[in-house]
């Protein structure tokens, strides 16, 4: 029979084994080291300057000084010198430098598994609720891949509910985003955590994207506002480009470009030709049509047409107002232009009202 207990090394006290009480002593003295084990620390490497008898150290991979060659093993102060001892797999250890309880496993010491698969509340650092099940006080929460992607879902009961993240500040809610009250997502803010404002809205269905009050928009983006004048506004901080709003067509490959130049002025731009047809000066309010640098109130960087109308189905002269132009193609005197003068139309070439 061996002279030791298998699992934790006891001493036996032999027959007719004299003085016995030293014996006896020795299996007091581990199993006061290991019964209950405490740890200074875990994967300790250098011992300690003034070390106190019945202290342990749960040593790492490549221990110096007295610890030397004794990797992996448990350093235990007694009278005055180090005793080593080799854990075995299912010891448990509580460490005092804050690395709380692990258990000895496949040659080293590990955090303890929590066997529970499903449990009522959690807190994490604080004390979760009847609401608040899951309750996390910490600087960061970090959720992360097991090996490719990661998904974090918030899920809901029915349309009507609410999926939601919910941004506080004093325990005041003044950010939410999610699905508020229907499938369409949204963000919504609030100064005092009471009267809410949506400020944008995505269709579930279309796609469609709202700004302010457009909770359907029935674009691909839409904004509305109850407001005298409802304004959404480019602004260039700094830049030497201007600012503008471009829109492309794919299928007819049009491009154009409709804002502000470098300098100030309003154009609408032909990206695809490379070309302003319409130049309006900011200096001056001069409109040019291909023309990049207008010097009347029009002016027009080309020739002008003018619509054509037969003398039986001329516009009323007084409804379009005196100065209106038009081109009579069947003027008695031959093809003629006429203008308005706030009753008749009357030829430019000799002022006869047409006929």
């Amino acid at each position: 029979m061996t002279d030791l207990s298998p699992r934790l090394g006891l001493p036996y006290l032999l027959p007719s084994q004299a003085q016995k009480h030293v014996t006896h002593n020795e299996a007091l003295r581990l199993l006061d080291a290991l019964v209950q084990l405490t740890v200074e620390s875990f994967e300790a490497l250098t011992p300690p300057a003034s070390p106190a008898d019945g202290e342990c150290h749960a040593l790492g991979a490549a221990p110096t000084g007295e610890w030397a060659g004794q990797e992996g093993r448990i350093a235990l102060r007694e009278t005055g010198r180090w005793r080593f001892i080799d854990p075995q797999p299912g010891w448990l250890a509580w460490g005092r430098d804050g690395s709380g309880l692990r258990v000895y496993d496949s040659g080293g010491w590990m955090p303890v598994p929590v066997g529970v698969e499903q449990v009522d509340r959690l807190g994490i650092s604080t004390a979760p609720d009847a609401v608040n099940k899951l309750a996390v006080a910490a600087d960061a929460t970090l959720l992360t891949h097991a090996g490719t992607s990661h998904q974090l879902k918030v899920n809901k009961a029915a349309a009507g509910d609410t999926a939601s993240l919910l941004f506080q500040s004093g325990w005041t809610g003044h950010a939410e985003m999610g699905l508020s009250g229907s499938d369409d997502f949204s963000i919504k803010v609030s100064s005092d955590g009471a009267t809410w404002r949506q400020a944008l809205t995505v269709d579930a269905a279309t796609g469609f994207m709202g700004l302010w009050e457009a909770a359907t928009p029935g674009s691909a983006l839409e904004v509305a506002q109850n407001a005298v004048e409802p304004t959404i506004t480019v602004r260039n901080t700094g830049g030497s480009g201007g600012a503008s709003f471009r829109m492309v067509d794919a299928a007819s490959l049009g491009d154009w470009k409709a804002g502000i130049t470098a300098g100030g002025d309003f154009r609408l731009r032909d990206q695809r030709a490379g070309q302003d047809c319409i130049h309006i000066s900011t200096d001056t309010g001069h409109v040019g049509i291909s023309n990049t640098s207008p010097t009347a109130p029009l002016d027009v960087g080309g020739g002008v047409r003018l619509g054509s109308s037969t003398v039986a189905t001329l516009p009323s002269a007084a409804d379009l107002g005196a100065g209106t132009l038009i081109y009579v193609s069947d003027e008695s005197g031959g093809p003629v232009i006429a203008f308005s003068d706030g009753t008749n139309w009357r030829r430019m070439t000799d002022r006869a009202v047409v006929s």
